[in-house]
């Protein structure tokens, strides 16, 4: 009987040179390949600017406009049209400006009506149409038995 040697198989062997300088090789073409980024533009920004004021201004958030029963309006204790005036163009300067104030503020302007229960309703519509062309949206109605509508 013959005994078969056990055939070993040959020991593979990696060399390892030549796979060091590929990966150097790949590394150095794939560095040299790139493009190097683009930082990205930058946006210009304007900052709004401020008005200078004279005096310092205290521009409350609310403003009550009081319509009595004769017709005329008193915005904030102050009077501002007469019984007479349909086209409220004083009102409608004034309010303006206190939304441009409270644009530039960073605030909402709120305008509360508080009109008498003997108020003329074309009264308040005149009104409303003046907050209106003043761009203001913020409109609210005080109840009859409210305070801000006692004169």
């Amino acid at each position: 009987m013959k005994r078969r040697r056990r055939q070993t198989a040959p020991a593979v062997e990696v060399p390892m040179g030549p796979m060091i300088d590929m990966v150097f090789l790949l590394l150095v073409f794939f560095m040299v390949s790139a493009r190097p980024l683009k930082p990205e533009a930058d946006i210009p920004i304007g900052l709004p600017g401020a008005a200078a004021q004279e005096e310092p201004l205290d521009v409350p958030d609310e403003h009550t406009l009081v319509i009595r029963a004769d017709g005329s309006l008193h915005l904030n204790e102050e009077a501002v049209a007469e019984a007479a005036d349909t086209v409220l163009d004083d009102l409608h300067r004034r309010l303006f400006r206190l939304q441009e104030a409270a644009r530039l503020a960073g605030s909402e302007l709120l305008v509360t009506l508080a009109p008498d229960d003997a108020a003329r309703h074309q009264r308040l519509i005149d009104v409303l149409n003046a907050c209106a062309r003043a761009g203001i949206r913020g409109v609210t109605f005080d109840d009859p038995g409210g305070e801000a509508g006692d004169p």
